[in-house]
């Protein structure tokens, strides 16, 4: 796989910035406004990708792609004792505002604009932002999910949650990025030297991938 370049980068960015904002500009913070399709849905992917840490007092946690803050939500039904240091990061501006409007004054909840988060947490997770390619070529797609993986590893002590799609018959269609699971277990094992663990038979179309550090 070939390295993404910097132009490539930023063309990813933008295409996946404009649908996003498009879609919370249409269906407000629901599970719409980031293009999932149920409340139900999200909450099943939430819990697996949680499964990579121990969720405690004191845990710090980066949210990528957070959108509205709704793994908030999540965590206050299902850890409602759980004082948790929480980052959430969003290419999308308007995304943040639904957040901030929702989550402001709470104590450690911190949201920012950006494509990483701004400071390192003991885990990072982060939830379908692989799935929409839009009009992108699978190889630079994949460049791009390369280097997100490395800046989650360069911000997490820990380790960081992922989930794709599964590669099948019925999720072949054009703008969708689906992958078969050993594809990036291996390189999460092999570039970034992480021991993988993966995921699946969820009830979704998709699997997690809970990655750690191996030093």
């Amino acid at each position: 796989m070939d390295p993404i370049t910097a132009a490539q980068l930023e063309a990813v960015y933008i295409a996946t910035l404009n649908y996003y904002t498009s879609k919370i500009l249409r269906h407000g913070p629901t599970p719409r406004g980031v293009d999932w399709s149920d409340e139900l849905s999200q909450e099943i992917r939430f819990k697996q990708l949680l499964k990579v840490c121990q969720v405690v007092d004191g845990l710090t946690l980066n949210d990528v792609g957070c959108g509205y803050g709704a793994l908030l939500c999540y965590l206050a039904k299902d850890h409602p004792n759980i004082s948790v240091i929480y980052t959430g990061v969003d290419l999308s501006a308007s995304m943040i505002r639904e957040a901030e409007r929702s989550w402001t004054g709470r104590h450690h909840i911190e949201f920012a604009v950006g494509t990483m988060s701004p400071r390192s947490a003991n885990y990072s997770l982060a939830s379908g932002i692989f799935n929409v390619k839009l009009n992108e070529t699978r190889d630079v797609w994949e460049g791009y999910i390369a280097h997100t993986l490395r800046d989650l590893l360069a911000t997490s002590e820990r380790g960081f949650a992922v989930n794709f799609k599964k590669q099948s018959p019925d999720l072949a269609r054009p703008g969708l990025y689906v992958a078969h699971p050993p594809r990036w277990i291996d390189y999460c094992e092999r570039q970034l030297n992480c021991n993988v663990q993966l995921v699946t038979d969820y009830g979704l179309d998709e699997f997690t991938l809970l990655v750690h550090r191996r030093d």
